[in-house]
């Protein structure tokens, strides 16, 4: 099991990231962050971060794999 949390919390965050920046560019209206730059600076943040995680938690499963 070692590994999921990481890997589940990238999966969310660049789900989030993403949404976040279409919102940001005003391509997802119906929020108040629609339409707002700010957004569509965190988003792509957040996005990085995401995918780091998700690249930590692959290694760390397929390390744990190895040792078995």
């Amino acid at each position: 099991m070692k590994g999921w949390f990481r890997l589940t919390l990238g999966l969310l965050a660049v789900v989030v990231g993403l949404v976040w920046t279409l919102q940001g560019l005003g391509y997802l209206r119906g929020s108040l962050m629609s339409g707002d730059d700010i957004w569509a600076i965190i988003g792509p943040v957040l996005v990085a971060i995401g995918l780091l995680l998700l690249v930590i938690g692959l290694r760390a499963r397929s390390k744990a794999k190895r040792q078995q």
